[in-house]
């Protein structure tokens, strides 16, 4: 058992500088990086995924041209814990994006929490920056809204985006100011004041600004490396796009029009990058799974259960591509693999050391990105809050806990499995299953028929994957919770720049409480 283990110990353990270090003995040493994050974008989303709409050809010609990744998986089912695993190569539960207050539930950054990334965490960014990279986001950031807790405070040279959500306050029971959009360190206006988002027609040009940007960035780095973060938020509710695609899609719906319009913006993005002569790696995924709390008018994740807000296969696994302007691998990959992997990969590929106490929860994948080369099997964990819920390795995935949305929610009309009722599997409080329910994803990828719990098959599985979570506990150090409290005083009121726009805020005076997570 332990030789098994073994194959996929660095998941856990502490990774060496040295391990990572790679000759840099050509011209591709240092290629361009793009990571596309999406936002709320389903796993059957895509033309390439089955979404019968096929109203995204750019995307379906990029898997074509590159490798298709049907079997990847973002660290959380919601935005934030999500992002900050993407950045960080590690869990939540380890970075901090997390809460105890209320055991087993999800929390994000809505603009009134207090915490954000930790200064102890590297990022992505800051990897790259010691490599010689410039450094760029375009889109929402997600990590703490705070001055502190900004992009360029974090490893990145130049922003132009959000650091939460585009909702809309002032309105209903959401009060406080509208979210600042910044260039760099100063904002330069909010949502719906100086950047309209109409939500009732769906409609905003928003998108196409970010995408000008990100053509406009490649073109003018030609001659030192870059890391481009990308991520736009159109798909995530309330959905709109430009004039040029509202009401285009067959799909009926504003989230079906956003979609059209990234895809159109992917495509004018990859155009830029071949356009250059400097090797580029690309990288498309999302933050979760589709938000099937909007049914009729939400994202798809195809044949996968459930959606965001849940460890079922429609909440983790993610739409993801890779592909490379100067060829590359071409075809699909099965590798169950996480974003949590994409930093030791990066590491790996341009030749920067890690810190020898750093922890990660990822391994590099570069084999896979640049041969399509199959690993070791590793585990994939899947975490609400700061419960383990469920784990994955190979084909099979054993539920410890199962929960879908809780009743008080469910009166509401917030659904995060609508549709769909399995007896003991989708449950409306959080179950530990004893014994756990234990699925084959390569036989049934919907986790529909449970294994039977005194077949070989299911002794065996859990034999292993049982040693796996032992060996996941006790090498687990929880980071401190970032999650926890919230306070009014700490919103966007008057963030840099707002003198210049004469859009400051007078704060309230500070009163800090638990945040209250109710899913």
């Amino acid at each position: 058992m332990m030789s098994l283990i073994g194959t996929w110990i660095l998941v856990c353990i502490v990774i060496s500088s040295s391990t990572l270090n790679v000759a840099e003995s050509s011209v591709d040493s240092h290629p361009n990086i793009i990571l596309m994050n999406m936002d709320d974008l389903g796993w059957g989303d895509l033309g390439i995924t089955g979404h019968p709409a096929r109203e995204t050809p750019n995307l379906d010609k990029m898997a074509s041209t590159g490798l298709l990744h049907t079997e990847f998986y973002a660290a959380a089912a919601i935005c934030s814990p999500s992002r900050a695993s993407l950045l960080t190569g590690r869990l939540p539960l380890r970075n901090g994006f997390y809460q105890n207050t209320y055991p087993g539930r999800n929390a994000y950054t809505p603009q009134e929490i207090v915490g954000g990334i930790s200064d102890a965490e590297l990022l992505i960014p800051e990897l790259m920056q010691r490599a010689g990279y410039r450094t760029k986001i375009i889109g929402k950031w997600h990590l703490g809204h705070q001055e502190k807790y900004l992009p360029l405070n974090h490893g990145f040279d130049e922003w132009l985006g959000a650091p939460n959500c585009h909702f809309k306050y002032n309105v209903t029971w959401r009060k406080g100011p509208n979210i600042p959009i910044y260039r760099d360190k100063e904002m330069i206006g909010r949502y719906y004041e100086n950047f309209e988002i109409d939500i009732a027609k769906g409609f905003s040009s928003y998108t196409e600004m970010l995408v000008d940007e990100a053509v406009a960035y490649i073109k003018r780095n030609s001659s030192q490396p870059y890391f481009l973060y990308w991520a736009p938020d159109s798909t995530h509710a309330p959905s709109y796009s430009s004039s040029d695609f509202s009401g285009k899609s067959v799909r009926d719906s504003y989230y079906g029009d956003a979609v059209m319009e990234l895809d159109d913006g992917i495509g004018r993005i990859l155009s830029a990058v071949k356009s250059t002569s400097k090797t580029t790696l690309v990288i498309f995924t999302s933050d979760n799974g589709a938000a099937l709390v909007s049914k009729d008018i939400a994202g798809s994740n195809g044949p996968l259960l459930c959606g965001k807000q849940t460890t079922f296969e429609g909440g983790f696994r993610v739409p993801t591509i890779s592909w490379w302007s100067n060829g590359g691998p071409r075809g699909v990959s099965h590798e169950a693999a996480s974003h949590m992997d994409l930093l030791p990969t990066f590491a790996e590929l341009v030749g920067v050391g890690l810190p020898d106490h750093l922890v990660l929860d990822g391994v590099s994948i570069l084999p896979i990105l640049q041969h399509n080369q199959p690993g070791s099997p590793k585990p994939i964990f899947f975490y609400r809050g700061n419960l383990l819920y469920a784990l994955r390795f190979q084909q099979h995935k054993a539920h410890f806990y199962t929960w879908t949305t809780p009743d008080e929610e469910l009166e509401k009309g917030i659904d995060f499995c609508p549709g769909v009722y399995m007896k003991n599997i989708t449950t409306t409080y959080i179950k530990k299953q004893v014994p756990p329910v234990l699925f084959n994803l390569g036989r049934d990828p919907g986790e529909k028929y449970p294994l039977r719990w005194k077949s070989q098959e299911y002794k065996d599985a859990m034999d292993t994957i049982e040693h796996i979570v032992e060996e996941h506990r006790n090498s687990m150090e929880p980071g401190v919770p970032q999650l926890e409290i919230c306070d009014e005083a700490v919103m966007n009121w008057s963030p840099r720049g707002c003198e210049r726009l004469s859009a400051c805020i007078p704060p309230p005076p500070s009163s800090p409480y638990k945040c209250f997570w109710p899913h």
